[in-house]
């Protein structure tokens, strides 16, 4: 029996908090910050198309980062806005694998993304002479498509592991669907667990320690140099590491804590879920609109010429 309603099974989300008291604020709130990102994700990426100055590898890949940041935002807040308005917060089996399998994509190419713009600055500060060359933009159409490729492969192998696990419980703890979905499973699959790690320690690990060794190289040939090459460094850098430190610690919260099935009380965990899937695509383009000198400077005259119409 339990077999054959699998096939339209429903899977409640328990992680809301005064739901039926606050739906309305949350609704609003949650709907105002949702456009918020698609603004401004999209201005940046549109003054990157725009700009001739913006057609560099690096801002190519801020776009490719921006853009990510729209999927990822949109993969999970359509439908949680239905569920601030409706009397019951469910999603189907198949559709709450689908938005895990995109979730976990958009996030692990990010890493792999912050990879890419690490290297680059790594050629262009290290090897400038050489940056021509090795940054062809043959180069740069096959590292993006590989950020997004790789990640999606690793993880349909996961869901095809995935597909046939029984369920004992049909209430996640959180708001959208992530790891939790581990947690309501009736056994857990060694095989699933070991294949889990390798995802993690392929898909984050490895380019954080690959970002964390660029940059160290950046700085210890950018305090050789000159004062301009170490501004130079600096400016181009920064960015991309507050970026990577904020979101490696949100992404260790979300797999490290949910898979140790850790008994959060529902506030703090609904905050911290929050923080999860408002954070970068909010802040993101901030830290490269303000940080990035070319984007800031045609951000500004963006700002003055809506000011004078």
């Amino acid at each position: 029996l339990m077999e054959d309603k699998l096939n339209a099974t429903y899977i409640t989300f328990g992680g809301h908090v005064e739901l039926q008291k606050y739906r309305y604020l949350y609704f609003v709130v949650m709907f105002a910050l949702y456009v918020i990102i698609i603004y401004f994700n999209s201005t940046i990426v549109c003054l990157i198309v725009i700009h001739k100055n913006l057609h560099g590898p690096m801002y190519i890949f801020i776009a490719a980062l921006l853009i990510n940041s729209i999927l990822y935002t949109t993969t999970i807040f359509p439908k949680l806005l239905t569920d601030f308005l409706s009397e019951t917060q469910v999603i189907t089996y198949q559709a709450c694998f689908f938005q895990a399998f995109v979730y976990y994509t958009l996030a692990f190419s990010k890493f792999l993304l912050l990879a890419a713009m690490a290297y680059d600055r790594y050629v262009s500060i290290c090897k400038p002479l050489q940056y021509p060359t090795i940054m062809r933009k043959n180069t740069i159409s096959v590292i993006l498509a590989l950020a997004w490729f790789v990640p999606a492969c690793e993880l349909a192998l996961s869901i095809a592991l995935n597909a046939n696990i029984k369920l004992c419980n049909f209430t996640l703890k959180g708001i959208f669907c992530n790891n939790s979905f581990y947690t309501i499973r009736c056994v857990s699959s060694v095989a699933l667990s070991v294949y889990g790690v390798f995802i993690l320690l392929n898909l984050a690990l490895l380019p954080m320690l690959f970002i964390l060794f660029t940059y160290t190289r950046i700085l210890i040939i950018s305090y050789q140099n000159s004062k301009t090459v170490r501004n130079k460094a600096a400016q181009t850098c920064l960015p991309h590491l507050l970026v990577l430190i904020n979101f490696s610690c949100f992404i260790t919260y979300d797999i490290v804590v949910v898979r140790l099935k850790s008994d959060i009380p529902k506030i703090p965990r609904l905050i911290m879920t929050l923080q999860i899937i408002l954070y970068h695509p909010l802040f993101n383009p901030i830290i490269y609109g303000l940080k990035m000198k070319e984007i800031s400077e045609h951000l500004r005259r963006l700002f003055f010429q809506f000011k004078s119409h």
